[in-house]
């Protein structure tokens, strides 16, 4: 989880210096990581919270940890893509 919300956060710095650089500063750059939380970041706290009623206990580890790889590699093409770009 704190690999997926210091991304977040980088994604966040590096777009922000981007806009500010190229002077085309956009509300809806905000609106993005607002939805983030809510589609990708919430549903990693949702399973995260149901591991206790996990009957092998290793079931939902799995989607978690399969979950939080893909939002890490989402966010670290996004940042390769915005450095190049």
């Amino acid at each position: 989880m704190w690999a997926v919300l210091g991304l977040m956060l980088l994604d966040f710095i590096v777009g922000l210096f981007k806009s500010l650089v190229t002077k085309s500063f956009n509300l809806k750059m905000v609106l993005d990581y607002l939805k983030d939380v809510l589609y990708l970041v919430f549903p990693l706290v949702f399973i995260l919270n149901l591991m206790p009623i996990d009957p092998t206990g290793w079931i939902l580890l799995v989607f978690y940890y399969i979950g939080g790889l893909a939002v890490i590699w989402n966010y670290l093409s996004g940042i390769i893509n915005k450095w190049r770009a």
